[in-house]
């Protein structure tokens, strides 16, 4: 494990150091990851939406100081700020950079992949970086029914006109989070579990390109760019609106969270394409 340079002395020690020691666990450099300003006003938020482009995610440590694990881990000390603890025993920090003791810490998180099984990196599939629209789908409010359209107005940093997200009245609507703007699911699946396109309750679905691939990556829908965030995978509550075993059949298939860069319209038949050079 190598230490990082530490953000601006303008910003919270938390999100300097928490930062910091992010980019010293994944070995990236410190630049790569948010560090929320003060008048931020979820900057866990922003560190899990980072995380979850990556495959991965914070987990919580019930008792960190006795937690005994043979790699690194992100301590939260007495003061408002981060260090990364290491060692099987438990019982000391590799790194504080803002200083601090073990016996500070009062708080833990692991970075843990979302899926163990998917940790190794693996090459991209070559040959679907480019598909089409086959079904737009939006729903006026949380829960209600989703209704297919042949085209939709797509405002940047909102969402679709008429659907829930865009109003930010959707279940998991957060002003703070990133990837409510659009969701997008392969006609592929849709196809292989027998659904009605718009019982997967996403808004567009795509047919021919890889949309997992997609994930960090810029692309294009018709002419309205598009960034995307993460897999957007399946739930209890979409389980709960549709019908069981479809939590099991969508996961690591269940689309992608993407956010709107610019806004247009998308029409059904419009190219999807994956920015070139990402």
């Amino acid at each position: 494990m190598r230490t990082a340079s530490l953000p601006s002395e303008q910003l919270p020690p938390l999100s300097r150091s928490v930062a910091a020691c992010l980019a010293a666990i994944l070995e990236v450099d410190t630049e790569e990851v948010p560090a929320p300003a003060a008048d931020h006003p979820e900057p866990w938020t922003a560190w899990r939406m980072w995380l979850a482009r990556r495959g991965l995610g914070l987990v919580p440590i019930a008792d960190p100081e006795s937690f005994g694990w043979p790699g690194p881990w992100l301590a939260l000390l007495r003061g408002g700020t981060a260090a990364v603890a290491y060692g099987t025993p438990p019982g000391g920090l590799a790194w504080a950079p803002l200083g601090g003791s073990f016996d500070d810490v009062e708080a833990g998180f692991v970075v843990a992949p979302h899926d163990a099984a998917l940790w190794a990196a693996r090459p991209r599939e070559g040959g679907r970086d480019r598909g089409t629209v086959e079904a737009i789908a939006v729903a006026p409010a949380a829960e209600a029914a989703m209704e297919r359209v042949e085209q939709a107005a797509a405002h940047a940093g909102r969402g679709l006109e008429g659907d829930r997200y865009a109003e930010g009245r959707g279940t998991f609507s957060n002003p703070h989070s990133q990837g409510h703007d659009l969701t997008l699911i392969e006609a592929e699946v849709v196809d292989a579990l027998r659904l009605a396109p718009e019982e997967a309750r996403r808004n567009v679905v795509t047919r021919g390109i890889d949309l997992n691939a997609l994930v960090g990556r810029r692309f294009r829908v018709g002419d309205v760019e598009c960034a995307g965030q993460r897999l957007c995978e399946p739930c209890a509550h979409l389980q709960r609106l549709t019908h069981p075993g479809i939590l099991r059949d969508l996961v690591h298939r269940g689309g992608l969270r993407a956010d709107i860069v610019s806004g247009g319209t998308i029409r059904v038949g419009d190219d999807v394409v994956a920015a070139q050079g990402d």
